[in-house]
């Protein structure tokens, strides 16, 4: 072969070159965040247990409830946490994509099976003011579908627009956008028509928004869909007269007249008591006053405000930081790969964390109204902390498939063997890749 014909072909395969990232270290600070979040819910639940026990042995007549069984729930619930964890980091991503249509549609039936047990009054829903967001398992405790609806609608939504991003047709309105409103309003119908919960809807729909953000959809499209979902939740605001009484009393804020009960801001103003009287620094575990009966949901719901009762706002000021620094991890593992999938899934599931954080947050702080949503990692309950601690742990996997530098703009790729023996991500040619 002539020098000018090995030149073309070199020339040719180095224009075709595309990096190939390795598998490398992963990101350890995704864990550690995690962890230390999981550990002071532990904390918080050891602190309060006690007190919330007493609360309702009084309320229904009974010594069931010890001073420990809140606590010994939670590390229950924390360690199938952090096997769920485990299992979505050690088990290949590949196959959560594959099944990632199964998961969904588990998540559509476990939903459809609730609704049709609370319709025939079964014993196995659990249902409160009409309604049934619950499955009663007895001594295992309870089962929110809606959570496994999330997890499965992340991976899956992943898998469609990844795929609609590589065709070009993410902007298509009958093979993209179409597909997609179908989907999301099935999980609408089942969460906040049907289970009537508007918190965990918009814990689904915010997500699933970024994903589109993420994958590039028009901007005038986009705006149009957010519009319509906006139109669609004031018109769910509308037909349910408990959502409208929420937003009145958000409107009315603490201020009440002689002709209006106070019953309805009851929850908003003791949980503003509970983080006022923190404090700085807070009264010290095992002090907290709203948490002997005075606070609604105060191992649940309204856990932030007991915390900041507890540790004052220098300790919900710490909290709110490792949520910063963990979803500031996610974006990072988001933002530093290029594959479609990993990208959505890993934005998916900063979505889901964010929405979550910022819904319980403002709603105990009043500058939005109650919405009924779990403190991630912090909050008493399995379910919602199992499957996030899932989610997390399959970002944890994915973050070893992450680049050096970001991939949301061109640049040039270092070689391999400039990067031999550090712990950033390592990039093989198309090249090398062959030869093995």
């Amino acid at each position: 072969m002539t020098d000018m014909g090995r030149g073309r072909r070199t020339s040719l395969t180095r224009a075709n070159l595309q990096p190939v990232i390795r598998r490398h270290r992963p990101d350890y600070k995704i864990i550690m965040f995690m962890g230390l979040l999981m550990l002071l819910g532990l904390v918080i639940m050891y602190a309060i247990g006690p007190q919330r026990a007493n609360v309702l042995n009084n309320a229904y007549g009974t010594d069931f409830y010890t001073s420990t069984y809140f606590f010994i729930k939670q590390s229950i619930s924390l360690l199938l946490a952090l096997m769920a964890f485990a299992a979505m980091a050690l088990i290949p991503y590949r196959y959560v994509q594959k099944y990632a249509t199964k998961i969904l549609v588990g998540g559509f039936a476990a939903c459809a099976l609730l609704a049709v047990a609370g319709f025939l009054q079964l014993g196995i829903a659990q249902c409160s003011l009409g309604a049934c967001r619950w499955f009663e398992l007895g001594p295992l405790g309870s089962l929110q579908p809606a959570e496994i609806l999330k997890f499965g609608l992340i991976v899956f939504m992943a898998g469609f627009l990844g795929a609609r991003m590589k065709q070009g047709l993410i902007n298509d309105v009958q093979k993209t956008i179409v597909p997609f409103s179908i989907v999301a309003g099935l999980a609408i119908l089942f969460v906040i028509v049907i289970q009537k919960d508007m918190g965990t809807g918009i814990a689904i729909l915010i997500p699933l928004m970024i994903m589109l953000l993420v994958s590039g959809m028009n901007r005038r499209i986009g705006t149009m869909m957010v519009g319509g979902l906006v139109g669609l939740g004031l018109l769910l605001i509308i037909i349910a007269p408990h959502r409208i009484q929420r937003i009145a009393t958000f409107i009315q804020g603490d201020a009440t007249t002689s002709g209006q009960s106070s019953d309805s801001n009851y929850h908003i103003k003791h949980a503003k008591i509970a983080i006022g009287s923190g404090g700085l620094l807070g009264v010290g575990i095992g002090n907290s006053v709203q948490a002997t009966g005075y606070l609604p949901e105060a191992i649940n719901d309204s856990v932030f405000a007991i915390m900041g009762e507890t540790f004052g706002f220098v300790g919900l000021t710490v909290i709110l930081t490792l949520f910063t620094f963990l979803l500031l991890r996610l974006l990072g593992v988001s933002d530093r790969t290029n594959d479609p999938w990993m990208k959505l899934v890993a934005a998916g599931v900063f979505g889901w964390l964010l929405t979550h954080v910022a819904l319980n947050v403002a709603s105990m702080l009043g500058v939005m109204p109650l919405t009924g949503i779990t403190l991630p990692l912090l909050s008493f309950g399995g379910t919602s902390m199992i499957f996030i601690a899932a989610a997390l742990g399959l970002v944890f996997q994915l973050s070893r498939y992450t680049a050096y530098e970001s991939h949301s703009k061109e640049k040039r790729y270092e070689s391999t063997s400039s990067r031999r023996g550090l712990g950033g991500a390592r990039y093989a040619s198309s090249r090398r890749s062959s030869r093995a």
